[in-house]
């Protein structure tokens, strides 16, 4: 599909250049837009330039990783591409695929994408929706570039975006929340504040690698680690009471839609 051109190369762009890197795309297959100069990577035969006015062949693939804010000031320069058949995978967070057919026109070949921030270290997962003319061949292309920083999938109503982004592209925080309030817990019980962040942080990445190797279900799993009249048990006698955690999921999750779709609005 031609040359690669990555617009952005902050944390998310930064990790999926290196994810592709990792995979064999060979740097001279890429050109990097950044206007940031400590942001432009510095790799052997890899191209990189302030602004994309400074690209002047057609990417088969342009890959928008800036922050959605300065989307506006990015895009007028990149319909030249689009004009020449060039697909766009965008990775900012709220901006639709109408959004990116005004700006670069409606015939424009766009994927829509939300990924999460483990994508810095390549275990992250990302949701896809892609406009109408973009290929199946197209669509694979994609596949392949976001699959270099961890798992994605994909959607045929855009719609489902919103509770995409409130599920995954914000998970990571609800899991580090998680963790904070499992090591106060653990301080107000009389343990160090040091260890007991200590016991939080590995219990919760080590239950995660163990929920990323098992093939059981994260309820099978759960129901392994519980002896009945234990003191597991005791503690989701709390946790999955009717006024416990899933209601305050649901809550949660929904004002993160909520949010999303009024930021896309």
């Amino acid at each position: 599909m031609g040359k690669l051109l990555l617009v952005g190369c902050g944390k998310m762009g930064g990790a999926m250049l290196e994810g592709w890197l990792a995979r064999g795309l060979a740097p001279a297959d890429v050109i990097v837009a950044e206007p940031v100069e400590g942001l432009r990577p510095r790799k052997p035969g890899l191209r990189t330039v302030a602004s994309t006015a400074e690209v002047s062949e057609t990417p088969g693939i342009v890959v928008l990783a800036v922050k959605p804010q300065t989307m506006d000031a990015v895009l007028p320069d990149l319909r030249r591409f689009a004009d020449e058949g060039a697909v766009f995978l965008s990775i900012a967070a709220g901006k639709t695929l109408s959004y990116f057919a005004r700006h670069l026109g409606t015939t424009a070949k766009v994927v829509r994408a939300m990924p999460n921030t483990p994508a810095a270290v390549r275990q992250g997962i990302s949701v896809a929706a892609a406009a109408d003319g973009v290929s199946a061949t197209e669509k694979a292309r994609c596949q392949e570039l976001l699959e270099a920083v961890g798992q994605a999938l994909w959607v045929e109503d855009e719609a489902l975006m919103d509770p995409v982004t409130a599920l995954s592209g914000s998970g990571p925080a609800y899991v580090f929340l998680l963790v904070e309030a499992m090591a106060a817990a653990g301080a107000k019980l009389g343990l160090a504040p040091d260890m007991a962040m200590q016991l939080a942080r590995a219990t919760v990445a080590g239950s995660g690698e163990l929920l990323r190797r098992s093939t059981e279900p994260a309820a099978q799993l759960r129901v392994n680690v519980t002896s009945p009249g234990g003191t597991t048990a005791e503690a989701l006698k709390v946790l999955m009471a009717a006024d416990g955690l899933q209601p305050i999921f649901d809550k949660a999750l929904a004002a993160a839609s909520r949010r999303s779709k009024e930021l896309a609005g």
